[in-house]
């Protein structure tokens, strides 16, 4: 356990460090924070604090920088005291961009990536919500062209989704109209893969099925369901390439190649979307390679105990943590205020 000396000390080496991106001197946090502390006692307390592993030292004579250690500990402190953050301008910006869009989900969340990327300065991911939590409302069919069909989609978490199916023969839209019936009675109410799963076992009936509307309902709701998956997205690269943290060419790249692989993003917000409130991976806290060097902040969008979407911000470990967790934790309560109240 630290004693409060190096508390403080150890807090204000990060906060200095976020805000200049400079290794921090014991002379620097003597001027800059009233502990009453000499600069010689505060040099004794960054010594001990890198040999406990919550600064490094770049170069003998430079100041020292936070470690991820040294990271966790600062929002650790900054979550356990509450108020750490507060603007209510970014609030209201924040539910400007958002509200026009509410009913269309897309456009909605796109937008959240990129209003969390302006605000924070960072990447600004988010996700829909994955198909086993999506749960079907109810299914649209509208003639296209000759053997094509538009099927729309609207579920509870307010997903609109639409896909053209093509059929190996014409059908009417009145046919249309008795097939969307037929499939809102039987699957409106479950989840993508419960319905998936009952197609399965429809289909293997379709062979031996008397009535053809419902062969080619069992059909179209399969072609409609195949492409249903949660999205993923993401705005600000250009962003976060403008900080100094991101000054060479390698750092670049591992980034340039966390964001393009979308699977590496979508398996680390699944993950986190099971818990509770905001949480923040910090560097080397990610199991996965190509994040280690990053943070990531997060909250899940919930129904009750359903995850209905997942928006987050990705960044350097020298991220101004306080504002982070500010945004994500207001916009993830936005966003479920808004789809729930549809």
């Amino acid at each position: 356990m630290l004693d409060e000396r190096s508390k403080k000390v150890l807090c204000a080496v990060v906060q200095n460090y976020i805000d200049f991106p400079d290794p921090v001197g014991s002379r620097t946090v003597a001027k800059r924070y009233s502990f009453g502390l000499s600069p010689a006692t505060i040099r004794n307390i960054m010594a001990d604090l890198e040999e406990m592993g919550f600064l490094t030292q770049p170069h003998t004579s430079a100041g020292r920088v936070p470690t991820d250690r040294g990271y966790r500990f600062y929002v650790d402190s900054l979550v356990a005291g509450g108020d750490y953050y507060l603007n209510i301008d970014i609030l209201q910006e924040l539910y400007k961009r958002l509200k026009a869009l509410k009913n269309d989900i897309d456009m909605f969340l796109g937008e959240t990536t990129k209003t969390l990327s302006m605000l924070s300065h960072y990447i600004g991911v988010a996700m829909s919500p994955r198909p086993d939590m999506t749960t079907l409302k109810r299914i649209e069919l509208l003639k296209y062209k000759a053997d094509k069909v538009a099927a729309i989609l609207f579920t509870d978490e307010g997903l609109i989704k639409n896909k053209v199916i093509s059929l190996d023969s014409e059908v009417s839209q009145k046919d249309l109209n008795r097939i969307a019936t037929y499939l809102n009675s039987e699957f409106s109410g479950y989840t993508f893969d419960e319905i998936r799963l009952r197609v399965i076992k429809e289909m293997s009936k379709a062979k031996t099925m008397c009535d053809s509307l419902i062969s080619k309902a069992i059909k179209i709701c399969q072609e409609a369901l195949y492409f249903f998956r949660g999205d993923l997205f993401v705005s600000g690269l250009s962003e976060v390439l403008e900080l100094p943290d991101f000054t060479d060419l390698k750092k670049i790249r591992e980034l340039s190649r966390a964001i393009e692989d979308k699977h590496t993003i979508i398996k680390l917000l699944d993950k986190l979307s099971e818990f509770e409130g905001v949480q923040i991976i910090i560097g080397s806290e990610n199991s996965m390679d190509e994040m280690e060097k990053f943070s990531v902040v997060v909250s899940a969008c919930k129904e009750g105990d359903r995850p209905i979407g997942v928006v987050g911000i990705i960044g350097p470990t020298r991220m101004n943590y306080a504002k982070a967790i500010y945004i994500v934790d207001n916009t993830a309560k936005f966003i479920t205020k808004m789809l729930v109240e549809r």
